[in-house]
């Protein structure tokens, strides 16, 4: 299965499910460029302002309460965390950006390795750029985006929390949201609401992960 396969397709659905339940394992926590993983792996990388829900993202994706940590405290993940899922593809799990309780030089540090990481990374596949439903696209956001339109790596945007609002300012949400990633050159134009509580969107999103997986033998 190649990325080819749509995430409303019923086997790409059927896929993404089985591929979810496969074992999903922590590999490493790099603080600096030297400590990222050499894997022949493809690789899709969860980027978003501090506090968005990375982590609860990937805890509900892999049907696991605690693989990644979750906290209330904004700046908590201070590395690029790795989990390899089922031997068929590596997640990524990036330092928040925009806000952070730590010194300004281990900002700079967290920046600057998030920056290195994602321009560089060769096998990486897509970049989901995590957006808080209650609050949309912010200035941080934008540098993220512009960052990977220059550096060519594809990504999308996936809305976090999007239980926490109306159907109707979710939908309008969407709808400002793509007229505003219409400019990035490397933006997904399909914007994937989800919420991690609810299960809102996590089988579709699931499905779209998996057509970047390596395929079955």
């Amino acid at each position: 299965m190649g990325p080819e396969i749509s995430d409303d397709d019923p086997e790409a659905i059927d896929y993404g499910r089985w591929l979810f339940t496969q074992p999903c394992d922590f590999v490493i926590g790099c603080a600096s460029l030297s400590q990222v993983p050499e894997t022949s792996l493809p690789e899709i990388a969860f980027a978003g302002r501090s506090n968005v829900g990375k982590s609860s993202l990937i805890n509900a994706l892999v049907g696991q309460n605690a693989l990644a940590r979750t906290s209330n405290t904004p700046g908590r993940t201070q590395q690029v965390n790795f989990f390899e899922l089922g031997k068929r593809l590596m997640m990524a799990d990036l330092p928040g950006y925009g806000y952070a309780k730590a010194p300004k030089d281990l900002v700079r540090q967290w920046t600057g390795l998030v920056n290195s990481y994602l321009k560089g990374r060769v096998q990486l596949r897509r970049t989901c750029v995590l957006i808080d439903a209650r609050h949309g696209l912010k200035e941080s956001d934008e540098v993220i985006m512009s960052m990977l339109d220059k550096a060519a790596q594809p990504y999308q945007i996936v809305l976090t929390k999007a239980d926490k609002i109306k159907d109707s300012a979710l939908q309008k949400l969407i709808e400002t949201t793509q007229t505003a990633i219409a400019k990035h050159v490397a933006s997904h134009p399909v914007i994937m609401p989800t919420s991690s509580r609810k299960g809102l969107g996590i089988t579709e999103l699931r499905a779209s992960l998996a057509a970047f997986a390596r395929p079955l033998e």
